[in-house]
């Protein structure tokens, strides 16, 4: 397997508005980030991926872009940028860019003149269809944030096409010119320096040409066009055709946010010698703790299947393709809440879910106050959510006869918005985020979870955090090593080895509050063996072969 920076990285993801307030606006900027690289050094990150920080009206906080070269004005100018790149590479470290092209804002020019009229040279920029004869919407198909994934153009007399708001409508990918124009703003962001992409919903840009209807389940007014939209049919072309004009040209690293994804469709994308991307965020460990009825419909997980998929992945991807590692990012809930136990074992759930992900094979991922064990947070009303899409579930769930309880239950389990409260820096005003009153509520919790209680703690998440990047950087093993699931029937433990030329590594993590038996397999066979770390104090010689597990503990042994 080729040797590769982005393979050995650690990435951070940055949600700009929420990370550090510079001037008290309440927003989170750029300037704030430049406040906060020390931090991110001293925790051992090697790069940044920064959300969204161009020119938007905000109706999807920053994911509807209206000018792709230039910079909001509540984050900053383009010489604040051009600084917090400067200063990331002098800790070297690298900076990746969110790249929003499966759709812009509708306020971006080459909307504004496509609306106008059908003659419009960017007309052809986006996806338009005629009303169906009644009047109606072209297809059948819901947006991904509830109601229809079509707008009617009164300029026009007919439809364009939003798979998320209407204020985001969707690119035409089959335009080689818009395509062109795509190219030509990915190489002036990699001429001024970044060093590569994260890709939003990459693989929604090629559409099935003839719109069919999707199939209408529950008796909801639309239906899922998603097999007509995901991985369609020209995407293979259009990303080897991005790599050939752009990609192949710069030393960077990339990956596809690609909801849908099954790990034979990863492969192909992530193949060392398709030259497409590096790697894909793929969701199939996400969907979960989804009931029947999607995300809103709460099921607990369940850790056997929690093991298939990862598993599933790790195998799939194991020669040629390449894992991105996460549980957490700006569109899920936090992972101490959602997968472990956010209240009497917030501090070892949270290092065990570390020490399982940080120890496979792939790029891990950390997601802005995952390294201090940030929680969902629960709002007393619904007015004090922001996001787009729980504010349309809210109303959605409300008319098809869910209670006020039922509906928060699961707005406090699922919003985004759990990712999005302001970071907690200390036990100050507004949790030291901002010294003006934060665009969205800090979690009442930042008293006693924050930055600096964290650091002056050794045995803290924060220093844990730390000591599993160091890890990784230390032992090739744990970047390129085999990985061989064990136990894949025990309900309690999730454990599994990694194998790189003579060594091999034990990762044993116990998922729940019990205390389960763990047994090595017979046919694991070493000489020595050296604890690298564990959540609970471990006696350096006692025996592994069969012992008692604490609630939620994690060991990682390095056998010769």
């Amino acid at each position: 397997m080729k040797h590769s920076w982005w393979k050995e990285s650690v990435v951070y993801q940055i949600y700009p508005r929420s990370f550090m307030d510079s001037n008290g606006d309440g927003i989170g900027d750029i300037q704030g980030i430049i406040m906060k690289l020390d931090y991110l050094k001293e925790l051992g990150i090697d790069t940044i991926w920064l959300s969204p920080v161009y020119e938007s009206p905000n109706d999807d906080n920053g994911y509807d872009i209206s000018n792709y070269m230039k910079i909001m004005d509540e984050f900053g100018s383009m010489e604040d940028w051009e600084e917090l790149l400067q200063q990331v590479h002098m800790r070297e470290m690298s900076l990746i860019m969110d790249l929003v092209v499966n759709h812009t804002s509708d306020e971006h020019k080459w909307f504004m003149q496509a609306k106008t009229s059908r003659d419009n040279p960017y007309r052809d920029y986006y996806i338009w269809r005629d009303p169906k004869g009644d009047g109606k919407e072209p297809n059948n198909w819901a947006s991904n944030f509830g109601g229809s994934a079509w707008e009617y153009n009164e300029e026009t007399k007919d439809y364009y096409l939003h798979l998320f708001s209407k204020k985001q409508p969707d690119l035409n990918w089959e335009n080689e010119q818009l395509r062109e124009e795509v190219y030509r703003m990915m190489k002036w962001w990699l001429d001024k320096g970044v060093d590569g992409f994260r890709m939003d919903v990459i693989n929604f840009i090629s559409k099935v040409d003839n719109f069919p209807d999707g199939e209408i389940k529950n008796g909801k007014k639309y239906a899922s066009g998603s097999k007509y939209y995901r991985n369609g049919p020209k995407i293979h072309d259009y990303l080897k055709e991005m790599n050939e004009k752009v990609l192949s040209q710069y030393d960077v690293m990339t990956v596809g946010e690609m909801p849908g994804v099954t790990p034979d469709q990863a492969k192909d994308y992530t193949g060392e010698e398709r030259n497409e991307l590096n790697m894909v965020f793929q969701f199939e460990h996400m969907g979960l703790d989804n009931g029947p009825n999607g995300k809103w419909d709460l099921q607990e997980l369940d850790l056997i299947e929690l093991k298939q998929s990862l598993s599933r992945w790790q195998y799939a991807l194991a020669e040629g393709g390449w894992n991105s590692l996460y549980y957490n990012n700006h569109d899920q809930p936090r992972s101490v809440s959602r997968f472990g136990n956010d209240g009497d074992y917030r501090i070892e759930s949270a290092k065990m879910l570390a020490t399982l992900l940080h120890m496979m094979k792939g790029t891990p991922y950390v997601y802005q106050g995952e390294e201090i064990g940030m929680t969902n947070v629960r709002f007393d009303s619904i007015e004090s959510y922001k996001d787009i899409e729980t504010l349309q579930a809210y109303s959605d769930l409300k008319e098809q006869g869910w209670s006020e309880e039922e509906v928060m239950e699961s707005i406090f389990k699922k919003s985004r918005d759990n990712a999005r409260t302001p970071m907690q820096w200390n036990d100050e005003d507004h949790a030291g985020f901002s010294s003006g009153e934060p665009w969205m509520a800090v979690n009442p919790n930042y008293k006693s979870i924050n930055v600096e209680a964290e650091r002056n703690n050794e045995h803290s998440i924060f220093n844990y955090y730390k000591r599993l990047i160091q890890l990784r950087k230390q032992n090739e093993l744990i970047v390129y090593g085999d990985y061989q699931l064990i136990l894949e029937d025990d309900p309690e433990i999730f454990s599994y080895v990694r194998s790189y030329q003579d060594k091999k590594l034990l990762v044993i993590c116990n998922f729940y509050d019990k205390e389960p038996t763990f047994k090595l397999p017979r046919d694991i066979n070493f000489m020595t063996k050296q604890l690298l770390v564990s959540n609970y104090t471990v006696e350096e010689q006692s025996n592994i072969a069969e012992f008692t597990l604490q609630p939620y503990e994690a060991r990682v042994y390095l056998l010769n």
